[in-house]
């Protein structure tokens, strides 16, 4: 019994064992099933120096044009926002939001459509892209169902997601097996419906998102080509 109990106190005694990321890069057609124009989209990786990275997304069509950019710190298992930028135009009116983590103050500064923003900053808080890996290594890990606290616009909003299932995505660069993630929402309170798909094979990148606004308006990306610490990713 005392062997079992220094073991396990050896256990715990190991240091957090820090989450991985490798970086990508990776570019989508983009569709709105009402706009006949198809657009393109590029999401992207990077460690900019030690334990910083940044990621960026970006999608353009004839009617409109999003770029969002997120910095943010990884301490052990934890993904730590820095800042967040995002800047929409065009399919009704303009958006911009600025959002800086002021971790030694513990609050979230910045501007949503002009008004200014001022929330509480506790660890664990995520942007609106950081979530996203940390949903991504969070489904590499076998999660079923996932929740986290996002800063959205000038709210701290839930956002949870479940696992539905295998299925092979066909994109350009062949047929990938992927899983199947659903965002949940409350169907009384929002008809908003998202899937992602992540790809096995190549690190849970993110291969399909499928969205239906609330007005009924569909938006898809569909992976066109993408590299995943520097190979290329190809399907069968």
């Amino acid at each position: 019994m005392r062997r079992a109990l220094l073991l396990a106190l050896a256990v715990l005694a190991l240091p957090v064992q820090a989450l991985e990321l490798k970086p990508f890069s990776a570019s989508y057609t983009a569709d709105w099933k009402q706009v006949p124009v198809s657009g393109t989209a590029q999401r992207s990786l990077v460690n900019l120096e030690g334990d910083t990275w940044e990621m960026d997304f970006e999608a353009s069509m004839l009617v409109a044009s999003l770029s969002e950019r997120s910095t943010f710190k990884v301490e052990g298992e934890t993904l730590v926002p820095q800042k967040y930028r995002l800047k929409r135009s065009g399919l009704g009116k303009g958006k911009a939001v600025k959002h800086d983590f002021d971790w030694s103050a513990k609050q979230v500064v910045g501007e949503d459509r002009g008004d200014p923003v001022k929330l509480p900053l506790n660890r664990g808080l995520l942007d609106k892209s950081t979530y996203q890996i940390a949903l991504q290594h969070a489904v590499a890990a076998g999660e079923k169902s996932m929740s986290y606290q996002v800063v959205d616009g000038d709210e701290i909003e839930t956002y949870d997601f479940r696992v539905l299932g295998e299925e092979k995505v066909n994109t350009k660069a062949g047929q990938v097996d992927a899983i199947k993630v659903e965002r949940v929402r409350d169907p009384t309170q929002s008809k908003r419906q998202t899937m992602l798909w992540f790809a096995t094979d190549w690190d849970y990148l993110l291969v399909r998102l499928h969205q239906i606004e609330k007005d009924g308006k569909e938006y898809q990306i569909m992976l066109q080509e993408g590299t995943v610490a520097g190979k290329n990713v190809k399907g069968d």
